[in-house]
């Protein structure tokens, strides 16, 4: 599944553009490498999302292309930083 995608279905990120920009601008690392909106990722991959003084540490548990909102959360695990 495309990291763009990922982060709006797990609702990380609220809209799939708002994801997309925000890897065009260098703020998302997977795997500790800085990610395109279009990379693939696999589960077990770590995600980090830094928007504004936050980072947020992640790690892909499952990959689902639709997901009721109340399972959402079972797509990651937060990390400690």
């Amino acid at each position: 599944m495309r990291l763009d995608k990922f982060l709006k279905v797990s609702r990380l990120i609220k809209r799939r553009t708002l994801a997309k920009e925000a890897c065009d601008k260098g703020k998302i690392q997977v795997n500790g490498n800085v990610a395109k909106a279009g990379t693939e990722l696999k589960v077990g991959d770590e995600i980090a999302i830094t928007l504004g003084q936050k980072t947020v540490k992640v790690q892909v548990m499952n990959l689902t292309e639709h997901v009721k909102k109340e399972e959402a959360q079972d797509m990651y695990i937060y990390k400690e930083q």
